[in-house]
């Protein structure tokens, strides 16, 4: 999604059938209230690619041995140590 322009809220309101145009042919919309962007109207090719959920698969068994050996007597020391 290299092209990219910006429009006001009001303005955005006015020309949306040919920001609509736009987005069918590649162009992003970012719109702005006073000054900051809000919302973006984009491709929906780009939308797909942005809207997917990545796996969590890489992360499996990412946190083995993070309370150590014994990880009941970590967390039971670490409830203890909230308790006072």
């Amino acid at each position: 999604m290299a092209d990219k322009t910006y429009r006001g809220v009001e303005e955005a309101r006015n020309q949306l059938p040919s920001l609509l145009e736009q987005a069918s042919l590649g162009t992003a919309t970012v719109i702005t209230r006073h000054g900051r962007p809000i919302a973006a109207l984009i491709p929906i090719e780009s939308y797909g690619a942005l809207g997917r959920q990545q796996s969590l698969l890489p992360l499996a068994a990412s946190g083995k041995g993070l309370w150590g050996r014994h990880s009941r007597a970590t967390v039971r020391k670490l409830r203890d140590e909230w308790s006072r």
